[in-house]
């Protein structure tokens, strides 16, 4: 007879809590994994948080900015890695839906707060602002520290 699997997430506690909602208010830059022609593909995107999402701003000469508009599921990778071993430094992959925003005056002066080196292209005609809401979150705090999260954890 097997023995079973022991659990791989821990239970949420307020220090895996306030972990996550740290890395994503610290977030600046991340990894966006988009659905191309059937194909996982990654790219680096800066990003602004906000209360319960991340905003970030993408051109249509961008293959994810196609690609979000085909399949607005995606994936993102937050944390940095730091000095040394990048496994060992805390990050997230959060599960995100994406959605085309207005350009209001609000919003850019909103993700140029996050983003101020954006100033220079956030008015061309060719990039958009994009809502990325949190479905779901897969927490690593390091060795031994994994938790599975939802969008009412991170807020």
């Amino acid at each position: 007879m097997k023995t079973p699997k022991p659990e791989t997430f821990r239970e949420t506690d307020a220090e895996a809590l306030g972990l996550a909602r740290r890395l994503i208010g610290d977030a600046r830059h991340g990894a966006l994994g988009v659905m191309i022609e059937g194909a996982p593909f990654v790219t680096r995107i800066a990003l602004a948080p906000n209360a319960d999402h991340l905003v970030t701003l993408i051109s249509d000469l961008a293959p994810h900015t196609g690609g979000l508009r085909t399949t607005p599921e995606a994936s993102l990778l937050i944390g940095d890695p730091g000095k040394g071993d990048p496994l060992a430094h805390p990050r997230m992959t959060l599960q995100v839906s994406a959605g085309f925003l207005e350009k209001s005056e609000t919003a850019m002066t909103s993700y140029l707060a996050a983003q101020p080196k954006a100033q220079l292209y956030i008015s061309f005609t060719d990039f958009h602002l994009v809502k990325l809401s949190i479905r779901d979150a897969w927490l690593n705090g390091g060795f031994g520290k994994a938790y599975r999260l939802g969008p009412d954890d991170l807020r």
